[in-house]
């Protein structure tokens, strides 16, 4: 009779028990709170591109010959593509590089939370980050640079499959590159140097007809250079099309070319994630 009575305690027990998801939720909000806790790092990662957007906007003010738009709203969406690529990659490169190092990850190892929860708690909180961060920018581009809002409901599915696609494939990508780095002191030499050039061939800092094609094919390679193109296809007007290398907003192949990045992301992950620092086995 003992036996029979704990069976249906413990299986109300697991139950009850919280699953992967509920976790997940709960990794988030306090990866949310810690993040939001370090003021000086807030205003710094929501600042950053705006400040940026501010400098490049006020110097580069010409009409654009042939594209219908001046060079400042050139700025706005790119921008955003790089707001949303430094809230994933560069985020989760560097912190996840430190709490590795700090033995972090290896102590959560050790519980019995799923491994799957901690990653849907970053997930979290770069989807949180990163829809902040193009909120902000959006609204100072509307506010000052003359961005329009797309009037019609396609432009905004675009989007959003651009955003959910960018933000995955950066955010994955940034899991995996957290383990290159030898040390957490050194993970944001390793993680800033190859999103700052990417910035430069992606047509961030530089307007994309004034860069070099070799640089360009180079940066077609990686997502960045395709958030930039969608967003333009989403918040500027048809005839800019002309500036893009293809003459066209491509949008087939940048769902296609983010689609992989995210199961390539993934594979990465899975190949190259460490719970531990190579120094400690």
């Amino acid at each position: 009779m003992t036996t029979t009575a704990v069976r249906p305690r413990s299986q109300a027990l697991a139950e009850r028990l919280p699953g992967v998801w509920g976790i997940g939720l709960g990794r988030g909000a306090l990866e949310l709170r810690q993040f939001f806790r370090q003021r000086d790092h807030v205003v710094f990662t929501f600042a950053f591109p705006v400040v940026f957007l501010f400098l490049f906007a006020s110097i580069f003010r010409d009409d654009v010959r042939g594209a219908g738009i001046n060079a400042s709203q050139l700025y706005v969406p790119a921008m955003m593509a790089a707001g949303i690529m430094s809230t994933s990659f560069q985020s989760l490169g560097i912190s996840i590089a430190i709490e590795r190092d700090e033995k972090v990850l290896r102590r959560l190892r050790g519980t019995p939370m799923p491994p799957a929860a901690y990653f849907l708690g970053k997930i979290w909180l770069v989807l949180v980050t990163g829809l902040l961060e193009t909120a902000i920018l959006l609204l100072v581009g509307t506010a000052f640079y003359d961005i329009d809002l797309p009037s019609d409901a396609g432009r905004w599915l675009d989007f959003a499959w651009i955003f959910v696609l960018g933000l995955t494939a950066c955010a994955l990508l940034g899991i995996a590159v957290s383990s290159v780095p030898k040390t957490g002191k050194s993970a944001t030499s390793v993680v800033v140097l190859p999103f700052l050039v990417l910035q430069f061939i992606s047509g961030v800092y530089i307007a994309i007809d004034t860069i070099p094609d070799w640089m360009l094919n180079i940066g077609a390679l990686f997502p960045l250079k395709w958030m930039c193109q969608g967003l333009r296809g989403v918040f500027l007007p048809a005839s800019a099309q002309v500036l893009e290398q293809a003459g066209s907003w491509e949008f087939g192949r940048i769902a296609l070319v983010l689609g992989a990045w995210c199961v390539g992301g993934l594979l990465l992950c899975l190949l190259t994630f460490r719970w531990k620092n190579r120094r400690d086995g």
